[in-house]
């Protein structure tokens, strides 16, 4: 991916923010690094792991983060054995805000050491 210039942490925030996908929250520069660094799961993007959230976000745009992670990966990855239904949810809006940071965190962080 292409690094874009930005000047200070407010044009990143909005850029993140214009180009983040229908099934996120606005995030920021920091959440984008503590995703990449933590995982959701570290709370880093509580949305995410939260049960009833990402039951609703999956509901609601399950269809469009299934496309974005087979886009990113090629295959859906294999759901752990025993996984609830919450817990399907969990992983793969998960996985997809994960993937998601990944893009944009180096822009991120170079960002940040340049201030």
């Amino acid at each position: 991916m292409a690094y874009r210039k930005f000047e200070t942490v407010e044009e990143m925030n909005d850029y993140l923010n214009e180009n983040r996908p229908v099934w996120m929250d606005a995030v920021d520069v920091d959440d984008v690094i503590a995703i990449s660094q933590g995982g959701c799961a570290s709370g880093a993007y509580m949305p995410a792991v939260t049960y009833h959230i990402a039951n609703q976000v999956m509901a609601k745009y399950g269809d469009d983060v299934l496309e974005f992670i087979e886009d990113h990966l090629g295959e859906l990855p294999a759901v752990p054995k025993g996984e609830s239904w919450s817990g399907i949810a969990v992983f793969y809006l998960s996985s997809a805000v994960e993937l998601w940071a990944h893009q944009y965190v180096d822009e991120c962080q170079t960002l940040l050491d340049n201030q």
